[in-house]
């Protein structure tokens, strides 16, 4: 099979429909809009509009809200931590940052910082910084010698 012998399975692509060329085309005339009103004509947009009907959106009420100081964190387990670390991927001596993450390949992308979570289990002794940690997470590091430097905002939440 050469490149230029390529083609499309026959059925795949259908041909264009000509309207409005004469009676005898089945598509003559008015080309298959029907007759008068406002789709008959051109550039109709009549999305969401129900004939003076009050549209859907606009009958039902407004709902939720949207914060837009809200910040989404990577969330990665102590856990996993540890095996990263097992397995050489990570350096323990170092601090884990989210550089050091993302490195790794623990995490895809940094968002807006990483929050320690406290399941599985850590056995080196390690240190964060983190953008958050849960008490749990706090409590496994420190007892395995680790620390963990969360900033003064994120700790009093």
């Amino acid at each position: 099979m050469k490149l230029n012998e390529l083609r499309d399975v026959d059925g795949a692509t259908h041909s264009r429909k000509r309207v409005g060329r004469g009676i005898g085309s089945g598509k003559g005339k008015t080309s298959g809009r029907g007759v008068k009103g406002q789709s008959s004509r051109s550039g109709v947009a009549i999305n969401g509009f129900e004939g003076g009907q009050m549209p859907i959106y606009r009958r039902l009420p407004k709902r939720g809200f949207k914060n837009p100081f809200s910040k989404s964190f990577n969330e990665i387990s102590v856990g996993k931590v540890q095996e990263a670390i097992d397995s050489g991927r990570l350096d323990g001596k170092k601090a884990v940052t989210i550089e050091a993450l993302v490195e790794a390949g623990l995490i895809r992308r940094a968002r807006d910082g990483v929050r320690l979570l406290g399941s599985g289990e850590i056995k080196s002794k390690v240190s964060f910084d983190v953008a958050g940690a849960s008490k749990s997470a706090i409590e496994k590091v420190e007892k395995a010698g680790g620390s963990v430097k969360v900033p003064e905002k994120a700790a009093a939440e």
